[in-house]
């Protein structure tokens, strides 16, 4: 096991002013954890957290996770804080709702860039600490939406999928080091991220596309009857890393397990029908 028994452990966690992200902090901050909380606004997220929560062994952190730079420095003060770092947890994102057709040039950038490109920058300031320690645990927050697809969702998928690519390559090359990963994914959970404060629409739509528009308007009605609690979330989350026990993939949420079960079948169904020509294009024996 990798996390510390004999002090505070201390998390570095993305994404944290709403949320599944929201939840950890403050069940981080009850178990006497230390937490960097990145925001961005980190008035929101005290306000948030409330006075309930003894803030003490907090600090929050104003970034902008797509600046390399500013990356570096809140880890940094991180480590200078705190002394040292346990844990980190990619969980900043936020939904998409539009066609591919619809999806502009800047929608797209803008969504990699916090899912994809801003993970990288996080992980790139964080792993040579966990690595020369030779001790720690990553936690990328990836959706059910990176193992499945569905109309409408295709720019959070594509960010999605991209997380479970680079977390898999990275599980394997850091495990020698005595470094965990874990990739979660969620169903619905019931926080604010069906809401017009958290999820994106596109700023020029189509009438090519009725049924979208029809999944968007059931999607914002979802709001606040979400299967999934993010109390149990993040408490089921903590207690992976602490454990250091468990597969690659966390799924939280009976929805989440439902959606991927039908996506692996489809895969195999579709593997079985290809099995009798996928050879065909290989050279022949000599």
């Amino acid at each position: 096991m990798t996390f510390p028994a004999d002090r505070p452990a201390t998390w570095f966690v993305t994404g944290t002013s709403r949320g599944l992200g929201l939840e950890l902090v403050r069940q981080l901050l009850d178990r006497g954890d230390n937490v960097a909380a990145t925001t961005r606004s980190a008035d929101r997220l005290l306000s948030a957290l409330g006075e309930s929560t003894g803030t003490e062994r907090l600090l929050p952190l104003t970034v902008d996770l797509r600046d390399e730079t500013a990356v570096a420095e809140a880890v940094r003060q991180t480590t200078e804080r705190f002394g040292g770092l346990d844990v980190v947890v990619n969980n900043a994102g936020y939904g998409f709702l539009a066609a591919v057709e619809e999806t502009s040039a800047d929608d797209v950038r803008d969504m990699l860039d916090v899912q994809v490109a801003g993970v990288w920058n996080v992980l790139r300031a964080t792993l040579p600490i966990l690595r020369e320690q030779r001790a720690g645990h990553v936690v990328n927050v990836s959706s059910v939406l990176g193992l499945t697809s569905v109309p409408g969702w295709g720019l959070y998928c594509a960010g999605k999928y991209a997380l479970e690519g680079l977390t898999e390559a990275l599980a394997g090359e850091v495990a020698e080091f005595g470094v965990k990963v874990t990739i979660v994914e969620p169903g619905y959970f019931r926080t604010d991220f069906l809401t017009t404060d958290s999820l994106a629409l596109p700023r020029d739509t189509t009438d090519a596309y009725p049924a979208i528009r029809e999944m968007v308007e059931n999607h914002l009605k979802l709001q606040g009857s979400q299967l999934g609690d993010p109390v149990k979330g993040a408490r089921v989350m903590i207690e992976r890393v602490v454990s250091g026990e468990g597969p690659l993939r966390q799924i939280l949420g009976s929805d989440s397990h439902a959606y991927a079960t039908a996506k692996v079948q489809a895969l195999r169904e579709n593997l079985d029908a290809a099995a009798g020509t996928a050879g065909v294009t290989d050279f022949a024996s000599a």
